[in-house]
């Protein structure tokens, strides 16, 4: 069988240390998304309560589609991952054109819906009237860049699912870094560089939506213009870029099940938008800024998840069963133990954060009590994100929205909407941490059963 980079050593010590390798990339991408994450909310946060509750009452809908544009992404980097495990560098050369022929289509199609709700959706989503204007006008700008956002997770992923996890990583710093100075220009009137004043265009909240836009723009076209003419297993040396039904049929057997997970997942945190809407202005701000702030916390079990899933999947493709199963528990026990930590600096550090993040006093005051109480659940939590991608490197996609759609509609939504309305935020953040517990146990069973080996299919 073909043997690749990842797979020199069949010691557990090597594996570890491939996981590790592979992680410590993919998790510098991810905090770096973070990072522009807390740059946005830092930078809208100094413009009030209002303006920050304005991009957290649309935040569940911008989760939702990038939600979709991450599952499309699956479809097609994990086909990546098994073909190139298998040695067949021609046919992971073939995906990527049907993966680029897609992206331009899917990712129209997905901005025209967005465009299109814009408008009545902070109505929808039971914001306060002098909201609405900033919230429509930033889910509107969200919902044009669509297609970069499928471009920049498409080709990323399909990156990270080769092996490269440099590049995706390298890329998203620049566009942490892009999205620091576009914001800078355009959400404020003027500010200063040292001795020397700028001029900016005052745009506020939809300055914020176009920074990060224009940001992406630039990193998506990088990550294609790498894979097509760079990656020396990947770059485009001729084929046909017809539709081709097998890699279509694949794509949509692992992704349809990946959307619908988050489809559930994106539902579920609207629904939970609709249940702390009611709780006032200075609750929902908290609520948006609270999750920007575990995002610190989290990411780095979305990196080493997707090295789980290219670990997992180019095992699977080598047609090592035993080695992707290993891979898929070391890597899930490192995720665990690391954001294990990162919830104990998150606990300690959380009115830290706040401080960062926004100058109202009673937002920072509700914001660290309800970002304490979810710290307890980020080990499970952990496990639920990384096993989750070991399980996506073996397309095993169904089960996992399944167990989703119980948790999260189950539990989380059910409970939060029994203790919103006596006990407030912290209510509805106990149900969300209680949720992750029961997720995290859910998804280590899944793993442990071993039915998803069977699920790989090139």
């Amino acid at each position: 069988m073909p043997a690749t980079s990842l797979f020199d050593t069949a010691t557990l010590r090597g594996q570890l240390g491939a996981v590790v390798r592979l992680s410590i990339p993919a998790v510098l991408a991810q905090l770096s998304s973070t990072a522009m994450q807390y740059i946005d909310a830092t930078m809208v946060g100094s413009l009030g309560a209002n303006a920050s509750a304005a991009i957290g009452l649309v935040a569940s809908t911008t989760w939702l589609l990038g939600g979709l544009c991450s599952a499309a992404a699956t479809g097609f980097s994990v086909q990546v991952a098994h073909r190139i495990g298998a040695g067949d560098d021609a046919r992971a050369r073939a995906v990527v054109r049907q993966a680029a022929v897609f992206s331009l289509w899917f990712g129209l199609l997905l901005a025209a819906l967005g465009v299109a709700i814009s408008a009545p959706l902070p109505v929808w989503l039971g914001g306060a009237a002098d909201i609405r204007p900033d919230a429509a006008a930033y889910f509107f700008i969200y919902a044009c860049a669509l297609p970069a956002l499928l471009v920049q997770q498409m080709f990323g992923m399909i990156l990270q699912c080769s092996g490269d996890m440099r590049t995706p990583s390298v890329l998203n710093v620049l566009m942490c870094v892009l999205d620091v100075i576009f914001n800078a220009f355009l959400i404020f009137p003027g500010f200063s560089l040292g001795p020397v004043r700028l001029p900016g265009a005052g745009m506020g909240v939809a300055g914020a939506a176009l920074g990060t836009a224009l940001a992406q723009a630039v990193v998506a076209l990088l990550m294609l213009w790498t894979v097509l003419f760079r990656a020396p297993r990947l770059r485009h040396v001729g084929g046909s870029w017809r539709p081709d039904a097998a890699c279509l049929r694949t794509a949509a057997r692992i992704a349809i099940p990946a959307a619908v997970e988050r489809v559930t997942l994106s539902a579920a945190q609207i629904a939970a938008t609709r249940i702390v809407s009611p709780l006032g202005t200075i609750a929902v701000a908290a609520n948006s800024l609270a999750v920007t702030a575990e995002s610190l916390c989290y990411m780095p079990g979305y990196g080493i998840s997707a090295a789980a899933t290219t670990l997992v999947g180019q095992s699977l493709g080598a047609g090592h069963k035993g080695r992707a199963k290993r891979f898929a528990w070391l890597s899930t026990a490192l995720g665990m133990a690391v954001m294990g930590l990162t919830a104990v600096l998150m606990y300690a550090g959380a009115p830290w954060l706040f401080r960062i993040l926004t100058p109202d006093a009673t937002v920072r005051a509700l914001g660290v009590q309800v970002l304490r109480i979810e710290a307890f659940a980020e080990p499970l939590f952990a496990a639920s994100i990384v096993a989750a991608g070991a399980l996506r490197g073996a397309g095993d996609t169904l089960v996992p929205s399944v167990l989703n759609l119980v948790s999260m509609w189950g539990v989380r939504i059910t409970l939060a909407a029994v203790l919103a309305p006596r006990f407030g935020l912290p209510g509805v953040w106990f149900a969300m941490c209680f949720e992750l517990c029961v997720r995290g146990v859910l998804f280590l069973v899944r793993l442990l059963r071993g039915r998803w080996l069977q699920k790989a299919r090139l």
